[in-house]
């Protein structure tokens, strides 16, 4: 089961990874789907197609509809009209207790749901079978040695027998990356991770999701960012949004431009773009 099934008194059951996608189909593949939600349409229709290996990001004025299309592509929300297929299968005719275990998701969503007083290594354990609670499930030394070198990777290790509580929103956030890699999932959702981080937070994430996309097995990835400097240089593609609908998709290279981000956004911008990262700021009168 998923993070957001595994919310009962005890542990879920175990079972069988969900069926791997057709090699070298898409790994989400959406077609004119629209979410309409008191009688109001909040999204859509939108189209996106995310190949294996690549790494999105996705941008826009708040309320453009990032959240709810984010939700499609985790298995969390069925379409109101249209198609979507994430990992070979297509949601509304599928289990998606089944299909989430291929999904991680790094965000508030999740670590508001994990214990406090569990300790960075215990977190990283709940990863493997996305348990939402380190007691509901039964690992060997051989898993936590792992689990340690996952935090080791992302620069953490010494955070590894702290309470995930006391760890700084940054901490947190490397953390529960370790976590979604840790579960070797097929598909990485990170929903806003440099929200409330400083500045060294920020920069040790972006090392952190730099390392993770020059793995041959790292998942293929979708970040939704409020900014262009806290994308990764390894961000191959990019996704623009408003009211709802794509404003700009494809290579980040011809998405990231001045004239898609200020029409995006109905404020003139320009981009820069240096060391393969992004930077953005508005210019002339607001």
């Amino acid at each position: 089961m998923s993070d957001a099934q595994r919310t009962g008194p005890g542990p879920p059951e175990r079972s069988a990874r969900a069926a791997q996608p057709v090699e070298g189909g898409p790994v989400v593949a959406v077609e004119d789907a629209s979410v309409v939600l008191a009688g109001r349409r909040v999204l859509g229709p939108v189209s996106l197609e995310v190949r294996p290996g690549e790494h999105w990001a996705m941008l826009g004025p708040n309320g453009a509809g990032k959240t709810t299309l984010l939700s499609l592509v985790g298995a969390q929300r069925q379409p109101s009209s249209g198609r979507v297929e994430v990992l070979g299968r297509r949601i509304g005719r599928t289990d998606v207790r089944e299909l989430r275990r291929n999904i991680a998701v790094v965000g508030h969503s999740v670590a508001d749901r994990l214990p406090s007083a569990a300790s960075a290594l215990e977190i990283v354990l709940t990863g493997e079978d996305s348990l939402l609670a380190p007691w509901w499930g039964e690992f060997g030394e051989t898993q936590r040695a792992a689990a340690l070198r996952q935090l080791a990777e992302l620069g953490c290790k010494e955070l590894a027998d702290q309470a995930f509580g006391a760890c700084s929103q940054g901490e947190r956030q490397r953390v529960l990356l370790a976590r979604a890699l840790f579960g070797r999932h097929r598909l990485l959702l990170l929903d806003e991770p440099a929200v409330g981080v400083d500045l060294p937070g920020r920069e040790a994430l972006v090392c952190a999701l730099d390392a993770m996309a020059r793995s041959s097995s790292g998942p293929t990835t979708i970040q939704v960012a409020h900014t262009l400097e806290e994308l990764p240089s390894s961000t191959t593609h990019a996704l623009l949004m408003r009211d709802g609908l794509v404003v700009a998709a494809g290579p980040a290279e011809e998405v990231l431009t001045d004239a898609s981000l200020s029409a995006c956004y109905g404020i003139e911008f320009r981009v820069e773009r240096r060391d393969g990262r992004y930077a953005a700021w508005a210019v002339g009168a607001w």
